[in-house]
């Protein structure tokens, strides 16, 4: 089931706004004592959006497909990342919002993906109501090896990028981004499942 139509408009819309204007995904929440979960699903297309560096003159080249393995659902992040003039990313992006969950993000100690890929090193960039630009964000890295693995990626090591000694807070995010970025490489990595873990 092809997304790239649907992004392709929103990419669309997006340099004419010169925006990363992003849409919620807070009503697909399923939260419980342990993990608030935003599982793909046939409904996930609506809920994510494909962005890259062209939005800022950069030529890098990708797509997202919603691809079903039995009754499992996923995203898959495909493309070149280049970074000639001044690019260097792809990325599927989504808003965040605790606001309809009981805790409100408190106490949050990280975000889990089930991920795999090509072996390559991928980015989480998660903004906040305190970032000022869209190059304003907390991340870090991890490896998307071949086969299905569950990663967690606790939030105490992740960085913000304009200012290394501040700290992530759980209740303050707005957006989540899972990045192809930094280098010239081939991306191929694909998520089933994201959740936030107390």
């Amino acid at each position: 089931m092809p997304l790239y139509s649907y992004f392709q408009s929103k990419l669309k819309h997006l340099l004419v706004l010169m925006s990363f204007s992003i849409l919620s995904i807070s009503s697909n929440v399923i939260a419980n004592d342990e993990v608030l979960a935003y599982p793909f699903n046939a409904d996930s297309g609506r809920y994510w959006q494909y962005v890259s560096d062209r939005v800022m003159g950069g030529v890098s080249d990708g797509k997202v497909n919603l691809e079903q393995d039995g009754e499992m659902y996923y995203a898959r992040l495909t493309g070149n990342v280049s970074t000639a003039n001044n690019g260097g990313f792809i990325q599927l992006r989504a808003s965040v919002s605790f606001a309809n969950s009981e805790k409100e993000g408190e106490n949050l100690k990280g975000v889990r993906l089930n991920v795999r890929g090509n072996g390559e090193t991928y980015y989480i960039h998660i903004r906040t109501n305190e970032s000022w630009s869209p190059s304003d964000y907390y991340a870090t890295t991890f490896i998307a090896s071949e086969e299905w693995q569950m990663i967690d990626l606790p939030f105490n090591k992740f960085e913000r990028r304009w200012s290394k000694d501040s700290t992530l807070d759980p209740k303050k995010i707005r957006s989540f981004g899972i990045v192809a970025y930094g280098k010239d490489y081939v991306s191929d990595i694909s998520v089933s499942t994201l959740e936030f873990y107390y």
